[in-house]
C-alpha cells in the first residue's frame, strides 16, 4: 500500500486553493478529548466524581479555557469522563495541560479499563469560511485506509490476547462499506444516522456532528475519532493529537489530485483481514479478543504503522515538535505492550519522555539559538550578498563559515532566505 493511489474527481483543488485551506485548518483546528477512566478500587462515585471536579475545576464554557482547559466532569458507564476543551494544538501547551491534569488524577489510583475509551473530536469552530467536501472525503478514506494500524497504535490494553477494547463501541462494520466515490459525504453520513447494524455515535469515524452547506461543502467540520483506547499518559496523548491534525491536513494536500484509495483489492482485503482480528466483541468483558493474531499479523500492523507515518511525514514537518519520533516509537511499542510488559504510567511516560528528550537535543543547541538571535535581531545586516552575510556571521560566531551554512539549512524549517533590501538573512516562518 506504499504507492497511494488517487481517484479523479470533478473538486480536485487548485495548487493555490489547496495551501489556503491547509493554512487556514491549521490556524482553526482544535482537538478535544473526552477522557475516560475507572474509579480507584473501593471508591464510591458519588464521593469521588466531587473531588475530581475540585482538582480540575471545569470551566463549563467553551470560550473559557479556565485552570485545566476542562469542560467538565461527567459520570460515565466506566466510571467518570473529562471533557477537556479543543485548542490550539501548540505541543508544549497540550504537554503542559494534560500533564498537570494527570499529575491530579494519576496519585488518586484512576484506572484505564477495556471499558474506557479517549475520544478525540476534531473540529472547526467560529469559522465563516466553508470547508470543501472533497477534504473530508479524502479524511474519511484515509481512516479507511489505515483503520487496523490507528487501532493498533491507538490500542491501550494489558496483554496481547486483549490489545483493545472490543469493537461495539467504536464499529467499523459500516465504515468499510461506503466509499465516497460512490457517494456523497453527505450521503455517508444520512446512511450511517439510519443504520440498523451500528449506532450513528459508535462508529470508528463518527461524522454526526459534521454540518453541510446546500451546495455539499462542510460549513460544520467536527469528526469524533472513537476508536482510541484509554491512555493517561500525557505524552502519547499529545503525539496522537498531532497524529489526528496530520491525517486532516494530509487530506487537503491529497485533495489536489483527487480521492485517495484505500488500496488494491488484495492489498485491503488484508487489511480488512487484520481490522477484523484486531477489533471484534469476541473477548472477555469489553476487550477485544486479539489471541489469534501472529507474528505476522503482528509485523504487518506495525509495517503498516510505519507506512501511515511516512505518509504523514510532510505535515509534521510543519508542526515542528517531537510527535513524529514519539509516534514512531509507538509503531512498535504501543501503549499495549508497554501495559502488557508490565510498565506503569509512570514508567511508560519516562519511556516516552526520553523519545522527546533526544528529539530536542538532536534539533537546537546553544550555536543555533545564537544564530537565530543573529538573524531575528539583524545582528548582522547592510552585506552586499549572501556570501559575505555568512562570513560575517561566522566571524561573529567564532564558527568556521561552512558551519554557519550547515545550521542554516538544520533551520530550514523556519526557512531563512537571503533579503537584498536589509542584506541580511531573515525567517519566513
Amino acid at each position: 500500500m506504499a504507492e497511494p493511489i488517487f481517484l479523479r474527481r470533478s473538486d480536485t483543488l487548485t495548487e493555490e486553493r489547496a495551501l489556503y485551506y491547509k493554512d487556514l485548518l491549521f490556524r482553526i483546528a482544535k482537538v478535544g478529548t473526552e477522557l475516560e477512566f475507572a474509579m480507584p478500587r473501593g471508591a464510591r462515585r458519588h464521593d469521588f466524581q466531587p473531588l475530581v471536579t475540585e482538582l480540575l475545576k471545569p470551566s463549563r464554557s467553551l470560550a473559557m479555557l479556565g485552570e485545566n482547559g476542562v469542560l467538565d466532569v461527567e459520570k460515565e458507564h466506566c466510571g467518570i469522563e473529562v471533557r477537556i476543551i479543543g485548542r490550539y494544538p501548540y505541543y508544549d501547551s497540550l504537554l503542559n495541560q494534560y500533564t498537570g491534569i494527570m499529575d491530579k488524577l494519576l496519585p488518586l489510583g484512576i484506572r484505564a479499563r477495556p471499558t474506557c475509551g479517549l475520544h478525540f473530536h476534531l473540529l472547526t469552530i467560529w469559522s465563516a469560511q466553508s470547508i470543501p467536501e472533497i477534504v473530508l472525503a479524502n479524511l474519511w478514506n484515509m481512516v479507511r485506509r489505515y483503520a487496523p494500524n490507528l487501532k493498533f497504535i491507538f490500542s491501550g490494553g494489558q496483554d496481547k490476547a486483549n490489545l483493545c477494547r472490543r469493537r461495539q463501541h467504536n464499529s467499523h462494520l459500516e465504515m468499510v462499506h461506503h466509499t465516497p466515490l460512490a457517494q456523497s459525504m453527505r450521503e455517508i453520513q444520512q446512511i450511517l444516522k439510519n443504520s440498523k447494524r451500528v449506532p450513528e455515535h459508535q462508529n470508528f469515524l463518527n461524522l454526526e456532528h459534521v454540518r453541510f452547506e446546500e451546495d455539499g461543502s462542510i460549513g460544520l467540520f467536527h469528526v469524533e475519532f472513537r476508536f482510541p483506547d484509554a491512555d493517561l499518559s500525557p505524552t502519547s496523548i499529545v503525539a496522537k493529537t498531532f497524529l489526528l491534525l496530520a491525517l486532516l491536513l494530509r487530506s487537503v494536500e491529497c485533495a489536489k489530485y483527487g480521492l485517495i484509495h484505500v488500496g488494491k483489492i488484495k492489498q485491503w482485503h488484508r487489511q480488512m483481514e487484520l481490522l477484523d482480528l484486531i477489533s471484534n466483541n469476541d473477548g472477555a468483558l469489553a476487550t477485544s479478543d486479539t489471541s489469534k493474531l501472529s507474528e505476522a499479523d503482528w509485523e504487518d500492523l506495525t509495517r503498516g504503522c510505519e507506512e501511515m507515518l511516512e505518509f504523514l511525514k510532510p505535515a509534521f514537518a510543519r508542526f515542528e515538535n517531537p510527535a513524529f519520533r514519539v509516534l514512531k516509537y509507538m509503531a512498535r511499542h504501543p501503549i499495549s505492550f508497554m501495559r502488557a510488559d508490565g510498565k506503569d504510567w509512570e514508567e511508560i511516560e519516562r519511556v516516552l519522555g526520553e523519545e522527546v528528550a533526544q528529539e530536542r537535543r538532536r534539533r537546537i543547541d546553544a550555536m543555533d539559538k545564537r544564530l537565530i538571535k543573529i538573524i531575528e535581531l539583524g545582528e548582522v545586516k547592510a552585506q552586499p550578498d549572501s556570501e559575505r552575510w555568512i562570513n560575517r556571521a561566522a566571524d561573529t560566531l567564532w564558527i568556521p563559515r561552512s558551519e554557519v551554512e550547515l545550521r542554516l539549512e538544520r533551520l530550514s524549517r523556519r526557512k531563512p532566505v537571503w533579503d537584498e533590501d536589509s542584506g541580511s538573512y531573515i525567517f519566513l516562518r
